[in-house]
């Protein structure tokens, strides 16, 4: 029969191809199928594998789709004014919910002075809504007061802004070209007034650039315990250091450098022979290698008048020679 391969079979019954001939040709094969892809889909692949590629895919091209149709959707004035008014609308109703609104303000720790300053330091008219309200920006300029240290800000749950004040202490009185000023130890200013008598329990700092250097002034003041009854006031010289100005007129004038201990020094020199109580005008402490003492017009005039020499006047000029030993000129 044609187109039959012939089969011979072995003695086991089991069949066996028929050798093949010398010469003759092998029955062609069917061509085999090629597994790699076309060139398109490889390159389709790899741009697949690439992370870039499919995060534009993926996202990029969704969002390009949604923006483009949102534009076109904004790009009606009627439809944008209708959107922003219904935005606005939602969002005034949040903000002015119970929950949020603040109702009154509660000061603690500020005088009457301050308390009424910061309830118009309010940007809004209570009760309004917390969202209304800047903190922040409210703490600021209520920092912005002399007499204000310290503030805490804070919206309580029951719809109160609480704050907590904590004024500066006045701790001195300074006296400058410009008037009378209140300030704490570090030199800030506090508030102004008229004359010493409205504070006479404080010290008096007097000159220019006294208040920056009101932390010395006060360890001075602090020091001058045996003297302090009879203490006056600082009065900053220059700039750059202090005298101690005692009743009397008498004063101790302290070098710019190493004042406290020049001062502790004075008042040892006192303690041992009660040099102050004395008829001194002055107790130089300036030169650190040198303690120079100023004495008082009557005991220059009992020196003068022991050497015999002519007495001197309130100016420290000699008196004219018609002028008896007590400095007045003699009856007509």
């Amino acid at each position: 029969m044609q187109g039959l391969t012939p089969r011979f079979f072995d003695g086991d019954g089991s069949a066996r191809p028929a050798p093949i001939r010398a010469g003759a040709r092998p029955a062609p094969r069917p061509p085999r199928r090629d597994p790699a892809p076309s060139r398109l889909a490889y390159r389709l692949h790899r741009m697949w594998l690439t992370p870039l590629y499919r995060r534009l895919l993926r996202v990029g091209l969704p969002a390009f789709i949604i923006a483009m149709v949102a534009g076109l959707w904004l790009s009606d004035p009627d439809r944008r004014a209708s959107l922003t008014a219904q935005v606005d609308g939602v969002i005034e109703q949040v903000q002015t919910r119970d929950a949020f609104m603040v109702k009154a303000m509660r000061i603690d720790g500020a005088s009457d002075t301050v308390d009424r300053a910061m309830r118009a330091m309010l940007p809004v008219t209570l009760p309004a809504s917390s969202f209304d309200l800047d903190l922040d920006m409210l703490r600021a300029r209520v920092l912005r007061l002399d007499a204000v240290k310290s503030v805490e800000l804070r919206i309580m749950p029951d719809g109160v802004l609480s704050a907590v004040v904590v004024e500066r202490e006045p701790a001195a009185l300074w006296r400058h070209a410009q008037g009378i000023e209140l300030i704490d130890e570090t030199g800030h200013r506090v508030n102004s007034v008229e004359s010493r008598e409205a504070r006479p329990d404080l010290p008096m700092l007097a000159g220019a650039g006294a208040d920056a250097a009101a932390a010395e002034a006060m360890a001075l003041i602090d020091a001058a315990g045996p003297i302090l009854p009879r203490l006056r006031g600082l009065e900053r010289m220059g700039e750059r250091r202090w005298d101690v100005a005692l009743d009397r007129g008498q004063r101790i004038m302290l070098p710019a450098e190493g004042a406290l201990a020049a001062l502790e020094r004075a008042l040892a020199m006192h303690r041992d022979t009660g040099l102050l109580d004395r008829d001194v005008a002055a107790l130089d402490l300036r030169d650190p290698q040198r303690t120079a003492i100023r004495l008082g017009l009557d005991a220059q005039n009992a020196i003068r008048g022991a050497r015999g020499e002519g007495l001197l006047g309130p100016d420290g000029q000699p008196l004219p020679e018609d002028t008896n030993t007590t400095g007045k000129k003699p009856a007509a």
